[in-house]
């Protein structure tokens, strides 16, 4: 027999899910002390992962939290010119993100259900914080004097619940005789009886049939990385402009270079791509853009060899170097220290390499003037 099904009714709060974050920034249980448990009740697999995913959307708005009054980045609502009733996405900055004049470092995560400030939900929930969101990052950049812009190239579109439409049936407006018609009614009530009587067993609570809008020119992750780019990335003040980017964020980056080619190589002194799902075959980047990549980009890759181990590529890319874990997910959090030397590194090259560099430049811009 079916097991009757428990309201999908979950608390909107952590204090309501009866869970605090403890000084190690680990998820435990108020009463108990334990972690989190997926499986509340037994037998009951969608009820469990529907209030796993509540606890998801308000670890969503926790983290939102945190890098507002923790690391005091400001929340920034795009479209920059979104009229009052148009959907909207945000991303954060930090204060000097636009004015710093010497470094920017720009985070995109990957796909699914993470949001702006999350490299994974289930690290937050099942590790700690440090693991699972880019708040090490952007401390650490701030620390070091980079002004921070964080992406949220997830946050495509707003649901709304589908308005009810009212399907006239076709015997309203026909000439058919009264008798006849009231038979047609008659099955199709009966047909709709059983359908609902069929749903409700099949789902017994039945969720509202929503709708997305989607949030102009930000409508994916690669529309969304184009538009900061251009917005404010561009806008920036910042000699030196960094990216760390996290599995399909390494798309959305070289989507970006595709796009803006010239822009990017001007500005973006190096990558860091973490596991990054990006193929520059299959996204058809250029000779130009993968000699760039390779000279400025390092992917570090899920392996079981030691951190900074060079892993072979198959690709004419960027060198991959093993992010000393085998799970994807831990790949942004345990190559974090090299991300960071190799940022350094980077600037210390381009600054030394810098006059003649600038002197190269000129004369070509000289000679196509002329």
């Amino acid at each position: 027999m079916k097991k009757d099904e428990p309201p999908l009714d979950f608390p909107d709060t952590l204090e309501g899910f009866e869970y605090a974050f403890n000084e190690k920034g680990q998820l435990r249980h108020i009463k108990t002390g334990e972690p989190f448990v997926f499986n509340y009740r037994e037998d009951l697999h969608r009820w469990n992962q529907k209030r796993y995913e509540a606890l998801g959307e308000i670890i969503t708005k926790y983290v939102y939290e945190l890098l507002e009054k923790d690391c005091n980045l400001k929340k920034i609502s795009i479209p920059v010119d979104a009229t009052e009733s148009e959907p909207k996405s945000f991303i954060f900055m930090s204060e000097d993100a636009l004015t710093n004049p010497q470094k920017l470092m720009v985070l995109i995560h990957g796909s699914g259900v993470v949001r702006a400030g999350q490299w994974a939900r289930r690290l937050i929930i099942n590790e700690d914080l440090d693991s699972g969101t880019q708040i090490p990052f952007i401390k650490r950049a701030m620390d070091e004097g980079y002004g921070v812009i964080v992406l949220n190239p997830n946050e495509n579109y707003i649901e709304v619940e589908k308005p009810k439409i009212h399907v006239q049936s076709s015997s309203d407006s026909s000439d058919e005789p009264a008798e006849k018609r009231e038979r047609k009614d008659k099955v199709s009530k009966e047909t709709k009886k059983r359908r609902d009587f069929y749903e409700k067993y099949r789902n017994p609570q039945r969720e509202k049939e929503m709708m997305q809008l989607y949030i102009r020119e930000n409508g994916s992750p690669e529309e969304h990385a184009v538009y900061v780019w251009d917005h404010f990335i561009a806008q920036s003040a910042a000699e030196n402009v960094f990216f760390v980017a996290h599995s399909y964020g390494g798309l959305a980056f070289v989507e970006l270079m595709i796009q803006r080619e010239a822009d990017v190589k001007s500005k973006v002194t190096a990558v860091a791509l973490t596991d990054s799902v990006h193929n520059v075959w299959h996204q058809e980047a250029g000779k130009t853009i993968r000699e760039w990549m390779r000279e400025n980009c390092c992917n570090w890759v899920s392996s079981s060899e030691p951190l900074d181990t060079s892993v072979e590529s198959m690709l004419p890319d960027c060198p991959r170097v093993s992010a000393g874990t085998d799970r994807h997910e831990l790949t942004s959090w345990k190559s974090f220290p090299s991300i960071f030397k190799f940022f350094t590194e980077a600037s210390e090259a381009k600054t030394s390499s810098l006059k003649p560099t600038l002197t190269r430049r000129s004369h070509r811009i000289k000679h196509e003037d002329l």
